[in-house]
């Protein structure tokens, strides 16, 4: 059994009683190199105080790691792992030649031991925010020969991480060999809008070079797609249709359809709902809106078992669809009457076969929530649709020239449907941005993301990386042919 060197925050060390035992019988550890500074660590080796984000601390890693394979506690959180656990991923590592090395792992939360597991590593897994626990192991070879060159202050190991996944595999081991307590305890529905923050814009630039810089290695890196010249317009009769998806939302229909209706708009436009054959009282509140007002068209689609990205597909496939199809979801409001206004022109002036506006977090009396206004200024008409396959969405309301969004469709599906849509647009068109509050998302009870237990949140991530898969497999295609 080849011996580890062992690169752990102090903070760490310092409460973790298997930790302290491992390192203190220093039978399997050549060397322990701590980061985070603390007095009680001086017997240690110590690397640059801080975390593993920046080039400076990976570079004092190189210097010093002596052993074949370096075992990484990420993070500052309290961590309990057993010497049988560490020699199971050395063995995997020896057996399968592997460059990076991740495990399920338990979590401690009120007191109470819960299993948790991870995901597979996939090809479209080049998020930041990957989940492989607060474990790691890669071999010395594999770290020197992939160390970005790069400086980076926040995203070195992410860099890393990419570097690797590029010549080597990323190898999940699906038992769970450690205990953690998280430090981080909020709700998943709270933690999804982290990269918009403003306080994160600096090591979100970051984030987005390092990505866009592996995107180039892989040659799925491209250029913006082309503007629309709008040849198709003049076949609608109708220059605009609010599509509104929906199944048993009795409690929040009502404000959505006021909503649209409520639009003052320079054009003519109409209110698609397609009703997935609610149960409640849904559909007796549209059949009463589509009698008092001829704009509100109510589909009920012949089959039932629908996704929202098939009821997209039938009310944009319906001959009652105008030539710009426009987002909103059956418990959200647009924030003013000119919202429609905003979003049409933006077509025009942009040129563009989509185009994605910004949206303000609120509860459901619709006061402001943190973070507040979620404008996804992390896009670029130069980068924006290379970062797009780094991040989790591109924001709301959005709209599609209806004539492109035929061609494409939405995958049937209830997340990322309408991500995987963007994506592939953006692959071959350009989309148009606002940035200014055109929508209010209402955070509430019923909302399918508002706390998510892991099962369901890994199968949304796996499911998102799968459509980064496909689209970075798309990406690779194009750049060949042209």
């Amino acid at each position: 059994m080849q011996k580890v060197d062992l690169i752990i925050s102090g903070t760490s060390l310092k409460n973790s009683n298997s930790l302290k035992r491992i390192v203190s019988e220093q039978n399997l550890f050549e060397t322990v190199l701590v980061y985070d500074k603390s007095d009680d660590n001086k017997s240690f080796t110590q690397i640059d105080f801080g975390d593993l984000t920046s080039s400076k601390s990976l570079g004092s890693i190189l210097n010093t790691a002596k052993s074949e394979y370096l075992l990484f506690i990420l993070g500052f959180a309290k961590v309990e792992i057993t010497l049988e656990s560490i020699k199971r991923m050395l063995s995997i590592a020896e057996q399968t030649s592997a460059g990076f090395i991740y495990s399920d792992y338990n979590e401690i939360i009120d007191n109470k031991v819960i299993k948790h597991p991870t995901i597979e590593y996939q090809l479209g897994s080049i998020r930041d925010d990957f989940d492989f626990g607060n474990i790691v192991l890669i071999p010395r070879k594999v770290f020197e020969d992939e160390i970005p060159t790069e400086d980076y202050k926040h995203a070195a190991f992410y860099a890393l991480r990419l570097n690797i996944s590029t010549n080597h595999k990323i190898l999940r081991i699906p038992e769970h060999l450690y205990t953690q307590e998280p430090i981080d305890l909020r709700k998943s529905g709270e933690k999804q809008f982290d990269y918009v923050d403003p306080k994160n814009q600096t090591v979100q630039k970051e984030m987005e070079k390092a990505a866009s810089i592996h995107l180039k290695k892989i040659g799925a890196s491209i250029r913006q797609g082309n503007e629309i010249n709008f040849s198709e317009i003049d076949n609608f009769s109708t220059r605009a249709s609010v599509i509104i998806p929906v199944k048993n939302r009795e409690k929040t229909i009502k404000d959505a359809v006021e909503s649209a209706l409520n639009q003052d708009a320079s054009f003519s436009y109409n209110i698609i709902i397609v009703d997935n054959h609610s149960t409640d009282k849904t559909s007796e509140i549209i059949k009463e809106y589509s009698k008092k007002d001829e704009r509100v068209i109510h589909l009920i689609p012949p089959q039932k078992g629908l996704n929202i990205g098939g009821c997209w597909n039938y009310a944009v496939q319906s001959k009652h669809c105008g030539a710009f199809a426009v987002q909103l979801d059956s418990d959200d409001v647009y924030s003013s009457p000119d919202t429609l206004n905003k979003i049409v022109n933006a077509f025009y002036s942009e040129k563009c076969a989509m185009v994605i506006g910004s949206y303000t977090m609120t509860n459901f009396e619709m006061k402001e929530l943190p973070p507040g206004l979620i404008d996804h200024k992390e896009w670029t008409d130069d980068n924006g649709m290379n970062n797009a396959l780094r991040i989790n969405g591109l924001g709301a309301p959005r709209a599609f020239y209806t004539p492109i969004i035929r061609k494409i469709g939405f995958p049937d599906v209830s997340y990322g449907e309408d991500y995987a849509a963007a994506l592939a647009i953006s692959r071959d068109y350009k989309i148009g941005r606002i940035y200014e509050s055109l929508y209010l998302c209402r955070r509430w009870e019923g909302n399918t993301d508002s706390d998510l237990p892991i099962e369901k949140v890994n199968k949304n991530n796996f499911y998102k990386d799968k459509i980064r898969t496909f689209e970075i497999l798309a990406r690779q295609r194009k750049n060949k042919n042209e």
